[in-house]
């Protein structure tokens, strides 16, 4: 694949990239960068972080790139999540790449890594402590938006560490491309201000879309704040569809789901049609009476948008025609948690937990 293609294929995994200048300079000079993407396991996934991750990580294998999943079990620990229990964490981690498996991640391309493999490594934490003593507190709390906190919110000192161990990731897994959320924005500017200072390569940022939740959200924030409140969300489950829902689930969900009549803007029905639907599938059949047009096909979202706009497409059509697609990526993940029995019992243990 020539340098151009390659380009283009992480432009469409990065809402933004930090800088497009040091992408184009990194693939001309490196053959195979490392990129990654971190995560806590903290309980069941939904289809942002289970199929939308597996789109983005497989093209950024198929631009060349070594792909390393950071499982972030000390951080969720360090995080309070599952109640601060890292056992429990870590089963969330091995049922997380399970989910992954089914859902068409290319795992022959990615290197999957747990943080505790690392945590006993003197260098890992001196890493960590040169990031602290060269980063002001104040500077620090300013990225706890990266742990689902906010600034003025009440942390604990774990928290409070945290930014610089995520920091730390990046130059111990020595990567050259940071490919998470654009919620991870803050602590991937952090390590790229670090990182010449402390010796290491700075790296690229390639921050990906966050698939917005599916229930009317109310707000005065602006930029990415107003794009974090805006996500699918583990923490309100009527927002998110997770990866082991059934189809009446589904279903269920996506009819209630906010879908305004010719409104484009913050809907997240058509958000996941351009983002999963139309990256998976050739195209979106809609089945409909004669009397409401008649079954129509659209082959690219641009068409689909467009229809929706004039008002040629009704939300409820939409809504059937959208379930419809999300089921049938789903039925793979389902069918994997139904009959192996490694990945049967994870589920039950992590269901066990959040109830």
């Amino acid at each position: 694949m020539d340098l151009e293609s390659r380009l283009d294929l992480i432009r469409e995994v990065g809402e933004e990239i930090i800088t497009g200048e040091d992408l184009r300079q990194l693939l001309q000079t490196k053959k195979t960068p490392i990129a990654y993407d971190g995560f806590e396991p903290s309980g069941k996934i939904h289809i942002a972080q289970g199929i939308l991750r597996a789109i983005n990580v497989n093209k950024m294998t198929k631009a060349g790139c070594k792909f390393k999943m950071w499982v972030a079990d000390w951080h969720a620990w360090a995080n309070n999540k599952m109640g601060g229990d890292l056992a429990k964490i870590q089963k969330a981690g091995e049922y997380m790449v399970e989910v992954w498996k089914a859902t068409g991640m290319d795992m022959g391309k990615v290197e999957v890594l747990w943080a505790s493999d690392v945590m006993g490594k003197r260098e890992y934490w001196e890493k960590v402590m040169k990031i602290a003593i060269n980063s002001t507190l104040n500077r620090t709390i300013r990225c706890s938006q990266i742990m689902g906190r906010k600034e003025n919110e009440l942390l604990q000192t774990s928290q409070i560490f945290y930014p610089c161990m995520q920091a730390a990731d990046i130059f111990q897994l020595e990567i050259d491309i940071a490919q998470l959320g654009m919620d991870q924005r803050k602590v991937n500017v952090f390590a790229r201000e670090l990182a010449p200072k402390l010796g290491f390569a700075k790296p690229v940022a390639v921050h990906h879309h966050m698939l917005l939740g599916l229930t009317q959200i109310n707000t005065a924030a602006s930029g990415i704040d107003r794009a974090i409140e805006m996500k699918m969300s583990k923490s309100k489950p009527e927002s998110a569809i997770f990866m082991t829902d059934s189809r009446e689930e589904v279903e269920r969900k996506i009819k209630k789901a906010f879908c305004p009549e010719k409104t484009v803007q913050d809907n997240p029905i058509l958000d996941y049609c351009r983002n999963i639907v139309f990256e998976k599938f050739k195209s979106l059949e809609i089945e409909r009476p004669e009397k409401f047009g008649g079954n129509v096909a659209y082959n690219s979202y641009a068409e689909l948008e467009s229809d929706f706009a004039a008002g040629k497409l009704h939300p409820m059509d939409l809504k059937n025609a959208t379930a419809l697609k999300i089921n049938e990526l789903l039925e793979p993940v389902r069918k994997h948690f139904e009959k192996n029995p490694k990945a049967k019992k994870l589920l039950q243990e992590v269901n066990a937990v959040e109830k």
